[in-house]
C-alpha cells in the first residue's frame, strides 16, 4: 500500500543509476529532487551512473549532476559509495545487475517489465527474498494522486462492490505504416505486450486484485516497416486485448496498442460497482470522474474531481488545486517509496513479486493467444 510520512533523520545514501536513456533521466532528476520534495530522512547522493561508453557516461554524468561515471555496470555495483541501485537499462540486463547487487546488500529499484522473461523475473524474485533486501518495480502511472485517490475509493466501498474493470493503454507511435522500422518493431520483449501492458495490468491488479484467468487476442498490425534499405518484417506485436474474471469474480477487459490513431497517452480506466463508477484518463491525468447513485435522479450524474491537496502526494508539490502534478512527478513519488522502504526496512508496492505476477499475465496472454482459449494465469 502506499504511505507516506515518517519523521525526518536526515541521513545520506550513495545513489547508482544504471541507463542513462529516457528513463534514466527520470530516476536522476527523481533522486536530485525526492529529498527536497518529501523532506524524506534519506538524502540520496547522485554518485554514479552508467552507459554504454566511457565518453557517453563521463557527458551524462555532467548533465545528470552525477559525481562520477562508468561503463561498466559491475563497477558501479561494486562502487563502495553506491549504496542503493536504479536499473534503467534494456531488460535483458536486469537479472545479472539485480543478483549482483543483492549479493552485496543493496537496495533495488528495477524499471519495468522484470527481466526478459517471466523465467527471469521468477529467478529476480528469488534472489530478492532469499537476500531480503529491499527491491521495487518502476510502475508510476499508478501513483498520481487520482489514482492513488481512485484506489482509496474502490478500497472504502465508495462505489459498492466492484462489478467491472475496463483498462487500456493506447498510443499511435506506430500508427503510420510509413513510421520506420526500429528496435521496437523486433523482438517480441519490445512489442506492445512487453512495452505498453505491464502498466494497465499492474493498474488493473492494483485497483482490483489478481487476475484468474483470461482469454486473449494478439495482433501485428503494420507486418513491415521501411527502412533505409527496403521493407522490413515487424516481428512483434502492434495491439492486443483480452478479456479476463479477477480472482475476487470481478469481470474484465484490456486493450494495449501502439497503433491507436490519435491516442497520446490513453492510460485510462473505468470501474463500475453496485452504487458507483470511477472513471480516468492520463491524458487528463489531474482529474477523475466518479459518478454516485444517491440523491435525486434528475440530478444524477458524473462529476469531475480536479486533484487538489485533499489527494495523495499532491500537497507536496503545489498548494493549488487544479494545478496538477505532471509525468515526472510520479517518478519523484515512486523514489520517495523506494527510500521510504530502504529507511524502514518493510516492503513497499510493487515489490519484484509483484512485478512477476504482472509479467505472469502477460505470458498468459501470450499462451492464450497461440491456443486460442482461456487459460488459468497460475497455469504459467
Amino acid at each position: 500500500m502506499f504511505l507516506h510520512h515518517w519523521e525526518p533523520q536526515m541521513t545520506d545514501i550513495g545513489i547508482g543509476i544504471i541507463g542513462t536513456g529516457y528513463m534514466g533521466k527520470l530516476h536522476s532528476v527523481a533522486m536530485h529532487s525526492v529529498a527536497t520534495v518529501f523532506d524524506t530522512p534519506l538524502r540520496p547522493v547522485c554518485e554514479m551512473i552508467c552507459a554504454t561508453t566511457e565518453k557517453g557516461a563521463a557527458a551524462k554524468a555532467k548533465s545528470f549532476g552525477f559525481n562520477r561515471s562508468t561503463s561498466d555496470w559491475r563497477v558501479l555495483v561494486n562502487d563502495e559509495k553506491v549504496e542503493a541501485i536504479v536499473i534503467a537499462s534494456p531488460q535483458e540486463t536486469h537479472l545479472e545487475i539485480a543478483k549482483a547487487a543483492f549479493a552485496l546488500g543493496k537496495p533495488v529499484l528495477c524499471e519495468k517489465p522484470l527481466g526478459a522473461s517471466l523465467a527471469e523475473s521468477r529467478a529476480m524474485v528469488e534472489v530478492a527474498e532469499r537476500s531480503n533486501v529491499t527491491n521495487m518495480v518502476g510502475f508510476n502511472y499508478i501513483r498520481t494522486p487520482a489514482s492513488q485517490f481512485a484506489r482509496r475509493l474502490i478500497d472504502s466501498g465508495e462505489i459498492g462492490d466492484v462489478t467491472y474493470f475496463r483498462g487500456e493503454h493506447t498510443e499511435d507511435f506506430f500508427a503510420d505504416p510509413q513510421e520506420p522500422a526500429t528496435w521496437r518493431t523486433t523482438g517480441r520483449s519490445n512489442g506492445t505486450m512487453g512495452d505498453l501492458s505491464p502498466h494497465m495490468i499492474n493498474a488493473a491488479m492494483a485497483l482490483i486484485g489478481p487476475i484468474d484467468k483470461l482469454c486473449a487476442d494478439i495482433e501485428t498490425v503494420h507486418t513491415q516497416r521501411p527502412t533505409d534499405s527496403g521493407m522490413q518484417d515487424v516481428t512483434n506485436d502492434d495491439h492486443a486485448q483480452f478479456v479476463c474474471r479477477f480472482s475476487n469474480g470481478v469481470m474484465g477487459h484490456l486493450y494495449f496498442s501502439r497503433v491507436a490513431t490519435g491516442r497520446k497517452m490513453g492510460y485510462i480506466y473505468e470501474v463500475f460497482g453496485t452504487t458507483g463508477a470511477i472513471r480516468f484518463d492520463q491524458e487528463d491525468q489531474n482529474a477523475i470522474w466518479l459518478y454516485k447513485r444517491e440523491g435525486e435522479v434528475a440530478q444524477q450524474g458524473f462529476r469531475k474531481i480536479l486533484t487538489n491537496t485533499d489527494h495523495p502526494d499532491y500537497v507536496n508539490f503545489c498548494l493549488g488545486p487544479g494545478h496538477g502534478t505532471g509525468y515526472q512527478d510520479q517518478i519523484t513519488i515512486e523514489a520517495r517509496d523506494f527510500l521510504h522502504a530502504i529507511h524502514t526496512k518493510q516492503p513497499v508496492w510493487p515489490t519484484f513479486k509483484d512485478g512477476m505476477m504482472v509479467n505472469q499475465v502477460v505470458a498468459a496472454t501470450w499462451a492464450s493467444h497461440e491456443k486460442q482459449a482461456w487459460v488459468n494465469v497460475d497455469s504459467l
